[in-house]
């Protein structure tokens, strides 16, 4: 598989069952969403949570995915947040949120979802990003376009950063340096641009920005299961995702940019004040 070239690999089967799964799985978490009676976990910090869902949803997409393809390799939230390493080789290898905005999904706020992509010789060939609560179903597939719930989509196509909807998030660190760093960047861009919006999920923040919604989103200190599907997702709509500071995406870097158009992505990043995370 990792000498093929992209017009030789066919993804038809591979989409077709993780599309199954994660209906399915999406189901499961639209039942338990308005439950007050979640058993939440603590990780890395006060208001990082695991809830007993996330790791049903992983659980059953992996079993699922490694019934119908055995040889394929995974990197889920869950696992490595339980101990497995985070790595990314040119094998298939299926990049899991089970439920991201798991913030959200602890309050009942109908903003969070299931990000699913399929990475092969370490580039996105499949992403799927799931709203279930709002039934918000967004899809793509390397060359062959971004949909909303079967409806194509495409980027607003701004080029000015003056005329952009920006999306961001404080995330769940609560470390110092980073915190200054949000606080920055809010302070300079509140009069930049028409605003800024926070879904408390990267995820979906990201489908925005490929729906034409919004503009441009950034984050310091996500991960690639939070980005891996909707990086596809937004290039397939005509969007570009970068690193925040310029250049190419380093996905392992727990930084993204995403936006609508070049111009706005380099406008950008020349205001953002920035943050190195220890990568993953």
């Amino acid at each position: 598989m990792a000498s093929c070239s992209p017009c030789t690999i066919n993804t038809d089967e591979f989409y077709k069952v993780v599309l199954e799964l994660t209906k399915s799985c999406g189901q499961l978490i639209k039942e338990r969403t308005s439950s007050r009676t979640k058993k939440i976990e603590i990780k890395s910090s006060a208001i990082d949570f695991v809830t007993e869902t996330d790791q049903e949803v992983e659980q059953l997409l992996v079993e699922g995915l490694t019934e119908a393809f055995p040889t394929h390799k995974f990197i889920g939230e869950e696992s490595v947040s339980s101990g497995a390493q985070c790595l990314l080789t040119d094998a298939p290898t299926w990049i899991i949120d089970p439920v991201d905005g798991t913030m959200n999904f602890v309050h009942s706020f109908p903003h969070s979802c299931i990000s699913i992509a399929l990475f092969i010789n370490k580039l996105p060939y499949i992403g799927i990003i799931y709203n279930p609560m709002l039934n918000q179903l967004f899809t793509a597939r390397k060359g062959m376009g971004a949909y909303l719930n079967e409806e194509k989509i495409t980027v607003s196509g701004t080029k000015n950063l003056a005329d952009s909807l920006i999306m961001m998030e404080f995330g769940t660190s609560r470390d110092p340096e980073r915190r200054k760093v949000i606080l920055e960047n809010q302070h300079k861009l509140i009069p930049q641009v028409h605003g800024l919006r926070a879904l408390g999920s990267a995820a979906l923040n990201m489908a925005m920005v490929a729906c034409g919604a919004a503009e441009a989103y950034f984050e310091f200190g996500i991960h690639i299961w939070d980005i891996a599907a909707g990086e596809l997702i937004i290039t397939e709509a005509g969007g570009v995702v970068i690193d925040p500071a310029g250049g190419e995406i380093d996905r392992l870097s727990r930084r993204v940019l995403a936006a609508s158009s070049q111009e706005v992505a380099d406008q950008l990043a020349k205001e953002l004040s920035q943050f190195y995370p220890e990568r993953d």
